[in-house]
């Protein structure tokens, strides 16, 4: 079979079995994967699917890791005592308590690389002091949403960067700024879209009744120092801090964190971490499947010759409608199955530049059906039963991201010698 339709049947086969079976991401990609080496005449080729399946091991470290802290946090009563803090600073002035809080949604994304870590564990915290505040559910659904998206996207973890980098052999680092230059501006814009003239400032006491058990100590703060003062030493200080790895500095963390605020179990809290985690896993393993059969089988070749061969004007058109509409399904899996051939094809722009700008637009998948995970979990997480406000709710802000990461990407030359 030529390697068309076998792109053709690994696509087709896993857009029928999440949509029509609804069967879990990560299984549906490892199928998928299995039906296009069947398809390519490879046989089964399970060599290849193991293979596969190991390619993203690293950044599956970096992720179960970052959700343990991400939950140490939550049960030591860190993020209840910061966003606590963010109340009492802030409650005067809406901006900054709207900036604040956006920051605070997007605080795990940017640790975990993942909307949905973002969704489930600060989510609970910033929906009910927005909905104190006077928003609505589906606005208060719609800043988590975008808050989590964007701390995907956003330094120092973007895992959707890491899938397109490890396709082109390209290492994560140097991407600081970049992702910077395309997360801050629209998180500003959406907070203030969303919150601003909307907000009501209630009495201190009204708004502590949200945050039982927050409490003021330092020593809660400890671990959010500790990790990014490692991250920071090991770059500027790499002969006396040698090649840590973000899994160890993280772990790092979740052992400071669990002597520094309120008691409970690490090792329960380490489960549920990794319980919350392991569709996010399996996704990834499913990513590396799918990745390796197309190179297999030629599929992941021919793709990137099609793009190749595009003109410009339908290349930007492509990226700009195709990376968020298959990221409706999976964004890790816009970014692997698109996002490597586009990065390719745009080879003679700056890397680091457009594979931010294209993890972007591959991020606002997880704001599209079928899927739309980062909508569906903040619309529960808010009280909104219905997806369709929640969604008319983030058009504005998740045009703003789309259009302001086509400008950077079309501004990448200006921008290259700028930075």
């Amino acid at each position: 079979m030529s390697e068309p339709l076998v792109l053709l049947v690994m696509v087709g086969a896993f857009a029928g079995l999440t949509l029509r079976f609804k069967l879990p991401l990560g299984v549906a990609l490892a199928l998928a994967a299995a039906a296009g080496a069947l398809a390519g005449g490879q046989g089964l080729a399970l060599r290849h699917l193991v293979e596969g399946a190991f390619g993203f091991f690293d950044i599956i470290l970096i992720l179960a890791s970052a959700m343990i802290f991400m939950k140490v946090l939550e049960e030591s009563g860190t993020l209840d005592a910061l966003a606590a803090a963010i109340l009492r600073t802030f409650r005067r002035s809406r901006t900054g308590l709207l900036l604040t809080l956006m920051l605070l949604m997007m605080f795990p994304g940017m640790i975990t690389g993942s909307s949905l870590a973002a969704a489930l564990s600060t989510g609970p915290i910033v929906a009910p002091v927005l909905l104190k505040l006077g928003l609505p559910r589906a606005r208060t659904a719609a800043f988590v949403a975008l808050g989590a998206v964007l701390g995907m996207i956003a330094p120092p973890v973007n895992i959707l960067v890491m899938i397109m980098g490890a396709g082109v052999d390209m290492p994560y680092v140097g991407l600081t700024l970049p992702l910077l230059i395309i997360s801050v501006p629209v998180a500003v814009f959406t907070a203030l879209w969303i919150g601003r003239g909307r907000m009501r400032i209630p009495p201190l006491d009204e708004l502590k009744t949200l945050l039982p058990g927050a409490s003021p100590s330092f020593k809660l703060y400890l671990p959010l120092l500790l990790v990014p003062a490692l991250m920071i030493l090991e770059n500027i200080h790499p002969r006396g801090l040698p090649g840590l790895g973000l899994p160890v500095i993280f772990l790092a963390g979740s052992l400071v964190g669990a002597v520094c605020g309120r008691r409970f179990n690490i090792l329960k809290a380490t489960q549920r971490a990794v319980e919350q985690a392991m569709p996010i896993l399996s996704i990834l393993a499913g990513v590396g499947m799918f990745i390796q059969v197309m190179t297999l089988t030629g599929a992941r070749g021919w793709t990137v010759l099609a793009f190749l061969s595009l003109p410009p004007a339908l290349l930007f058109a492509g990226l700009a409608v195709g990376l968020p509409l298959f990221g409706g399904i999976s964004a890790f899996g816009s970014a692997s199955v698109l996002g490597v051939p586009f990065l390719l094809a745009l080879v003679n722009r700056n890397a680091l530049i457009t594979a931010a700008a294209l993890s972007a637009l591959a991020g606002l998948g997880d704001l599209v059906p079928p899927a739309a995970m980062a909508a569906r979990f903040s619309a529960q997480v808010s009280g909104e039963e219905s997806l369709a406000p929640v969604l008319r709710a983030c058009a504005g802000p998740a045009l703003a991201l789309l259009a302001w990461s086509l400008v950077v990407l079309l501004a990448s030359p200006i921008l290259e010698r700028i930075l």
